[in-house]
């Protein structure tokens, strides 16, 4: 190894080290302080952080495993006051297009008429119609799921993780996990039931940001 590579390993070390220094100088300082209360979480309106967001779906498939899907493309907000967490209004909005089984071909079969029929119905919405809190950090969401063209109620259970500024994104950021089940079945979704589960299990995590107000 010639001296200017010795020389080159050299700095690029050093300027490493500094780097993992620099960092772990800095990281208390940007790491939020994130309350659990959610008296702490602020009023008003938030949106998804759809880069630390996932929505996966879940199904027994022949009794042999649970095949895990999940969607790329989708969106929350949440309208309310937090001392008032019961007129809080929840509204999910999923491409149903941006079908993700880490297989084309089978997600092109998924999104076909047979299942999903995303040519004809690309979008799933839900609304809030009521919020029951069932703990300090807890509550339970009624809604209406529109899905294949079929609206029917279900019952979204969902957890509150979180809220704090974070220094990183320049905004108040709340966590949630949400976890419900719905029956394929009551939204035309039907092929090879009885053969397959008609239950699908929901698994959505959310970090849903409120931007400072700017006067």
């Amino acid at each position: 190894m010639t001296a200017r590579r010795l020389t080159r390993l050299g700095l690029a070390t050093a300027s490493l080290w500094a780097l993992t220094a620099c960092t772990s100088v800095v990281a208390p300082f940007l790491k939020p302080d994130v309350e659990t209360e959610t008296i702490q979480m602020k009023g008003g309106n938030w949106q998804l952080d759809p880069a630390h967001a996932s929505l996966l779906f879940k199904i027994n498939h022949l009794d042999f495993s649970t095949y895990v899907g999940r969607f790329d493309r989708f969106d929350v907000t949440l309208k309310g006051d937090p001392k008032h967490p019961e007129d809080a209004m929840l509204e999910a909005i999923v491409d149903m297009t941006s079908l993700d089984v880490a297989n084309e071909d089978f997600a092109q079969t998924l999104m076909g008429p047979d299942w999903f029929d995303a040519t004809h119905y690309p979008q799933a919405r839900f609304q809030s119609t009521r919020i029951i809190r069932t703990g300090e950090t807890t509550a339970d969401v009624e809604g209406v799921l529109t899905l294949h063209g079929r609206s029917a109620p279900i019952t979204l259970s969902v957890k509150f993780n979180g809220s704090a500024y974070d220094r990183l994104r320049g905004a108040d950021v709340a966590g949630f996990s949400i976890r419900g089940d719905i029956d394929r079945t009551e939204f035309g979704i039907s092929k090879f039931s009885g053969l397959l589960a008609d239950t699908v299990h929901l698994e959505i995590e959310t970090e849903l940001l409120r931007k400072p107000d700017v006067s």
